[in-house]
C-alpha cells in the first residue's frame, strides 16, 4: 500500500541535529524524498539542486541572524518556488509567531515537537492545499 507521503519530494531548513534526525527518520518510514539545508545561508541553491520540490519546512528560528521569515521572502522571490507550500514548523511561541506566518503567507504551523502519530496526515493536508496551524 502506498505512504500519504511516499515520492513527496520534501526540504527542510533545520539546524537542530536532534531534529534532522527526527525528520530523517520518520520521512524515511514514509518513503519520502527529502534534503537538509542547517543554517539558512545556502537554501536557494541547495533548493535550486534538489527540484522539482513538493513541499517546503522552514525553523523560524536559525543562527547567524538568519531566520525562516527572511527565508520565506528568499524563497518566493524565486519563480520556480514561489507556488510550493511553505510550513513552519518551530518551538517559537505559537500565539506569536502564527499570526506572523499568516500575514506572511506560509501554508501552515506546526508547533515543535512534532506529534508523530499525526505528521502524516498535517503534511498530507499541507500538499492538498489546506491551511494548518497547530499549536500543540
Amino acid at each position: 500500500m502506498k505512504k500519504p507521503l511516499q515520492g513527496k519530494r520534501i526540504f527542510v531548513v533545520e539546524d537542530n541535529v536532534e531534529n534532522r534526525v527526527v525528520y530523517q527518520i520518520f520521512f524515511t518510514h514514509e518513503c519520502a524524498v527529502f534534503e537538509f539545508e542547517r543554517w539558512g545561508g545556502q537554501t536557494i541553491v541547495q533548493m535550486k539542486r534538489f527540484k522539482p520540490i513538493d513541499l517546503i519546512i522552514l525553523d523560524l528560528m536559525l543562527p547567524r541572524g538568519i531566520t525562516g521569515y527572511s527565508l520565506f521572502d528568499q524563497i518566493r522571490a524565486q519563480p520556480e518556488f514561489a507556488a510550493v507550500p511553505i510550513v513552519a514548523i518551530s518551538a517559537a511561541d505559537p500565539s506569536v509567531a502564527i499570526p506572523k506566518v499568516r500575514e506572511k503567507g506560509f501554508a501552515g504551523f506546526i508547533a515543535k515537537p512534532i506529534d508523530g502519530t499525526r505528521f502524516t496526515e498535517q503534511l498530507s493536508r499541507i500538499l492538498a492545499g489546506e491551511s494548518l496551524w497547530v499549536e500543540s
